[in-house]
């Protein structure tokens, strides 16, 4: 059986003194791609940030373990570092700093080196920019200053492939992208999992388009902070034609 990387158990949570999360369990194995799918509210980002240490988020009770170590305690840095990557719903611009000069920091943070020449960082930069089909002028530019959508969200695959994590969080990579973007973003999370077979993935999203592209393994249901249905790619085809309310009676 491959490796569990990351594993919830009876996950409790809030934030601003408001109960979200209500006892979620899910396990992710090496290799596996979930998507995490329900109503607006349901706590799905909630969840993501959770487990990536956002402070406005408080676990209550139950575990989060990566690699069966318990990082409750864990600063985002220290996740971060140790290969728990999110790629945010709306990712910030940072003027001044160019892509390529964030990366290399990232990059160095990530290996736990102290040392990484620009020129090594430049030829793997243009080699992952090769394969996700990218401009290679795109690395000289402010990071996500002025950038589109669909911009924003390349370049949160080019981080995640630059960065080599261990567990993926995408948290609504699909947000205000048309379909053409979409399915670019796409090929380019399956171009970093055909390249990091061992990578985990959990993806965040409201749309099937994206689980078409991507295909997961396996489709859970959040309702009210609470996983109330799990199955395979065909679960999200069903709440494509029938909406959430079969599951909101499960969860009342």
């Amino acid at each position: 059986m491959s490796e569990t990387l990351l594993e919830l158990r009876d996950v409790h949570a809030e934030a601003d003194g408001t109960t979200i999360l209500r006892g979620v369990d899910l396990t992710v194995r090496a290799g596996e791609v979930h998507a995490l799918m329900g109503p607006n509210g349901a706590g799905k980002s909630t969840l993501a940030s959770l487990i990536m240490g956002h402070p406005g988020y408080h676990l209550t009770s139950g575990q989060i373990l990566f690699r069966g170590q318990d990082i409750a305690d864990w600063t985002p840095d220290a996740r971060a570092r140790s290969g728990v990557f999110l790629a945010f719903q709306y990712p910030e611009a940072i003027s001044g700093v160019s892509v390529i000069q964030f990366l290399r920091q990232a990059m160095l943070a990530r290996r736990g080196v102290e040392q990484l020449s620009v020129l090594e960082v430049r030829l793997e930069l243009m080699e992952w920019m090769e394969r996700l089909g990218m401009d290679p002028a795109f690395a000289e530019r402010h990071l996500n200053e002025g950038f589109s959508g669909g911009e924003r969200k390349r370049n949160e695959v080019l981080q995640m492939a630059l960065l080599d994590p261990v567990v993926a969080l995408l948290d609504e990579t699909d947000s205000g992208l048309d379909i053409d973007a979409l399915r670019v973003v796409a090929r380019g999370v399956r171009t970093v999992r055909e390249r990091r077979g061992e990578l985990g993935i959990v993806v965040v999203t409201h749309y099937v388009k994206l689980l078409e592209e991507i295909e997961p393994d396996r489709v859970h249901i959040l309702i009210d902070g609470r996983i109330v249905d799990t199955g395979g790619a065909e679960l999200a085809q069903t709440i494509e034609h029938q909406g959430y309310d079969t599951w909101r009676a499960v969860a009342r």
